[in-house]
């Protein structure tokens, strides 16, 4: 069942912004967890889950009220290298919705009135490479060939009961549409984002025919970007809406580059919560931030739309 007892987040999105949480992987990196390995934060399903729900309480601390799960990189192929079977790894898929579930369920106990969402995370197929794939897209695979990876697990998180799927950090419109009818099946609310730079998909598609892909689809409740660069979101919002005429989805990273080789990130931050008024001016309902943006800027998000 899902969390929210009261409004369902398409409602909520009808009458004004609603705030993501931050990066999970971050929040986790800050905690003294390693992410070293090929999973990333997905590992830590297994590993360390209380890690996991302390980092989502820190998000809704800092005032979120959409947590994504730890299941961005957490796939059946995936797991598999790592000697889990079938079973465990739908446990696990499971699992990251339970963990959301609980840590908003605690929110809940402390203010009955507040609403709070869960976002399943279904990543692009290059997030189960874990080579940096997911910014290039174009993978030499068919629109069928995704459906067919993408839809085990997006069945088994849409059993656990999320509020809505998060297909995020999509690379090009062939995965778009994949993941969109796959998700379609499920009967839940979605949201699609992209990942894109100089006004483009990752793949290099123009940005109008990408969210073209969400179009006319009633399960759809928003579509947009994130993990991409904060200067090119306001840009990519506009287009979004005037595309499809839905609410917009905006969680840019820090602004800082990621190096796939040394699985670092490279430069400085350029994320200014300030900008978040122009998001909203823009069309944008959801809003938040993603890669190296932590629960103190997502704090600073809460004040301002407060306001």
């Amino acid at each position: 069942m899902a969390v929210n007892s009261g409004r369902t987040l398409a409602e909520a999105l009808g009458e004004g912004p609603v705030l993501l949480d931050g990066g999970l992987s971050n929040q986790l990196e800050a905690q003294g967890c390693d992410l070293s390995d090929a999973l990333w934060s997905a590992r830590l399903l297994a590993d360390a889950p209380e890690q996991i729900e302390a980092a989502h309480l820190a998000y809704l601390r800092a005032g979120a009220q959409v947590l994504i799960t730890a299941s961005y990189q957490a796939t059946f192929e995936g797991f598999g290298r790592h000697g889990l079977g079938p079973e465990r790894t739908g446990a696990l898929l499971a699992h990251s919705v339970e963990l959301a579930r609980r840590a908003c369920g605690a929110a809940r106990r402390a203010d009955p009135r507040r609403e709070v969402w869960v976002a399943a995370s279904v990543g692009p197929y290059g997030a189960m490479l874990a080579d940096g794939s997911e910014y290039r897209g174009r993978y030499g695979l068919t629109v069928r060939e995704l459906e067919r990876f993408h839809r085990p697990r997006v069945a088994a998180l849409a059993e656990a009961g999320p509020d809505v799927l998060a297909l995020e950090t999509v690379p090009d419109l062939d995965e778009a549409e994949a993941l969109v009818r796959v998700a379609e099946e499920t009967g839940l609310p979605i949201w699609l984002s992209y990942s894109v730079a100089g006004g483009r998909t990752r793949a290099g598609q123009p940005l109008e025919e990408a969210f073209a892909v969400a179009a006319g689809r009633e399960r759809v409740v928003a579509v947009g970007v994130n993990c991409c660069d904060p200067a090119e979101a306001e840009d990519a919002v506009r287009a979004a809406v005037a595309v499809t005429g839905k609410p917009a989805v905006v969680y840019p990273n820090s602004g800082e580059g990621w190096d796939a080789a040394a699985r670092g990130w490279t430069g400085r931050s350029t994320f200014d919560p300030a900008r978040v008024r122009a998001w909203t001016g823009a069309g944008a309902r959801l809003v938040g931030g993603c890669c190296r943006v932590g629960p103190g800027r997502i704090k600073e998000l809460a004040g301002l739309l407060e306001r």
